[in-house]
């Protein structure tokens, strides 16, 4: 395999902060090489330097270098305190006259938008409800609209989820799920670039924006988060990852609790 020399990386790092705010530190230097190296031996590239080039004359596989390159791993009910306070303290005053909207903003294979659609299914029933999945990356949405996951992934999933939501895999699947049809119809996924001006979604009362912010320079993560932000109904709720951190950008947020922020109304 060839080895990705520096000034190679530094191409793939300008690429990625341009096309999608993220930052790639010099620790994500042997990440990049492994996750595309079969990309340069399908297209019979002699180096990563000629991977690139092909990425300004190829369309698709720019969006797969980009895809490879924004993919992280999660899983159902991650950071389940969050959901806890969005059952027992935000669904239990919304008012059953209005429909309750919330956004994954950062999807990625989808087990973050299920677990929210599970939550809503779970406690508003019937009551109108909407939940949105959003990525970068198309490969994931693609396995997101599958909602096929490794069993592996539901370890914090609510007792009694996994038989009322999803279908246990056998023969070929087994050691796998398959979310309800029921629930995947009331997922709609969609690509957006969080580094671009966003798409008219409409108002959310909740937003889900965890553990992405943290590829982000603190320019770039304010932008983010302004536009966002716009997306979010007065007096809704804004979530982030455990580990990240709005110092200096809450734009006006109240901190309800650690990575849970109230829009004032």
């Amino acid at each position: 395999m060839p080895t990705l020399t520096e000034s190679e990386f530094k191409r793939f790092q300008k690429l990625m902060f341009d096309e999608a705010g993220v930052t790639l530190p010099s620790s994500k230097k042997a990440l990049v090489s492994g996750r595309l190296a079969k990309r340069l031996k399908l297209h019979g590239c002699g180096s990563f330097g000629a991977y690139y080039d092909l990425l300004s004359t190829d369309a698709s596989e720019h969006q797969w270098a980009v895809d490879l390159l924004t993919t992280n791993e999660t899983y159902f009910f991650r950071e389940p305190k969050h959901f806890e306070f969005l059952r027992d303290e935000i669904l239990k005053a919304h008012p059953s006259s209005r429909p309750f909207r919330a956004w994954s903003a950062a999807s990625s294979s989808g087990e973050e938008p299920y677990s929210l659609a599970m939550l809503l299914g779970d406690v508003l029933g019937s009551n109108t409800w909407e939940v949105i999945g959003s990525d970068i990356s198309m490969q994931v949405l693609e396995k997101a609209e599958r909602g096929l996951y490794p069993l592996a992934r539901t370890n914090h999933m609510p007792p009694g989820y996994l038989k009322r939501f999803c279908l246990k895999g056998t023969g070929t699947h087994a050691g796998k799920l398959l979310v309800s049809r029921n629930l995947r119809e009331r997922v709609k996924f969609m690509q957006v670039n969080l580094n671009a001006e966003l798409p008219k979604l409409g108002q959310f009362d909740v937003i889900f924006l965890r553990n992405v912010m943290i590829y982000f320079s603190a320019e770039t993560k304010a932008q983010v988060v302004r536009r966002v932000l716009a997306q979010l109904r007065p007096g809704g709720h804004f979530f982030i990852g455990h580990s990240e951190s709005l110092n200096g950008i809450t734009d006006g947020l109240e901190l309800v609790r650690p990575s849970v922020y109230r829009k004032p109304a």
